[in-house]
């Protein structure tokens, strides 16, 4: 039996995995069959993580969280959780392929999912020209008219993205000013490829096998109107992957799992969170790994209070002259 499961690969995950690791818990990591490296794997370049003055591509930072997770000892599985069984000191997972897992802890670190805008068109256009990933599908739009929907920072980043393939770039909001930071607001305003649509909801999808336009319905005077696309691409935020612990852990109003305080000791001891699942606010990559830390050392702790904490592992290096106080 393992002294611990980390379920999540983002920066939470594989946070919390090098620090498990380096404590030589050994820890297993699923990592998912299909959207291994969070969302993180959906984004173009990271300016804002710490130790990257020139930025850093999404895909290449968690590839190499994961190989320092690697380097320490973790195991990383790409496959999926289908449930999981927490309810005795022993917690076991049981994944698509059948197998079951089980470990004395589990950190829960799931992240969020593109949240849809939820009409039938959408649904039916997914992947015809409904896209939820510019990075993923930009490349198959060249000198195609597309639109973004939304108006926060994913939105800009991926209008300003898709401009490199696409002819034009409509953004739809629904309200006249955006809620993006000042900075990538400025980028997409002086982008000559991007056209902003005010006060708009998107209603329909229009097209038979591929998308062909969107129906549009002005939020001030109600009056709908048709706007020829070749592709729509959803950035209207995201929403915590919680549906594996629905009636397990226990949920805040706002649908993330509850946590103690600042810590990640959930309802249930031996079970702990990280990362956007338990966060609505802030959801940055680098407030994911601070979470991602937390959890493991609430592991340690808890493995610790029960006399079966990892031995220190000689081999591994310490930065020095670093101090900390807790």
């Amino acid at each position: 039996m393992r002294k611990l499961i980390i379920i999540g690969s983002g920066p939470a995950g594989y946070t919390a995995a090098i620090y498990a690791a380096r404590a030589n818990l050994a820890p297993l990591v699923v990592a998912s069959s299909v959207e291994a490296g969070g969302e993180l794997m959906n984004t173009t370049e990271v300016e804002n993580f710490p130790g990257f003055p020139e930025g850093i591509m999404g895909p290449e930072l968690m590839e190499k969280m994961q190989q320092q997770a690697e380097r320490f000892g973790a195991e990383v599985l790409y496959d999926d959780v289908v449930s999981l069984d927490v309810s005795g000191p022993v917690k076991s997972i049981t994944l698509g392929s059948g197998a079951v897992h089980e470990a004395e802890s589990i950190v829960f670190a799931t992240g969020s999912a593109p949240r849809k805008i939820g009409i039938e068109g959408e649904a039916r256009l997914s992947g015809r020209g409904v896209s939820y990933c510019a990075t993923c599908d930009g490349f198959f739009f060249r000198e195609k008219a597309i639109a973004v929907v939304g108006g926060g920072d994913s939105a800009m980043e991926e209008a300003t993205f898709l401009t490199k393939f696409a002819s034009k770039v409509y953004v739809i909001h629904r309200r006249e000013d955006l809620r993006a930071s000042k900075i990538m607001q400025d980028r997409a305003f002086a982008n000559e490829k991007i056209e902003f649509v005010w006060n708009s909801d998107v209603v329909d999808v229009l097209g038979d096998d591929a998308v062909t336009g969107v129906v549009l319905r002005d939020t001030v005077t109600g009056a709908e109107r048709e706007l020829a696309l070749d592709g729509l691409f959803v950035a209207i935020g995201n929403d915590p992957r919680t549906h594996l612990v629905h009636g397990v852990l226990d949920l805040t109003p706002e649908g993330t799992v509850w946590v103690d305080g600042r810590s990640s000791h959930t309802s249930v001891a031996g079970v702990f969170a990280a990362g956007d699942v338990i966060d609505p606010t802030y959801r940055q990559a680098v407030t994911a790994a601070g979470s991602g830390t937390v959890a493991a050392l609430d592991v340690e702790h808890y493995l610790a209070s029960l006399g079966d904490a990892g031995e220190p592992d000689v081999n591994a290096s310490e930065i020095d002259n670093l101090s900390v106080t807790v």
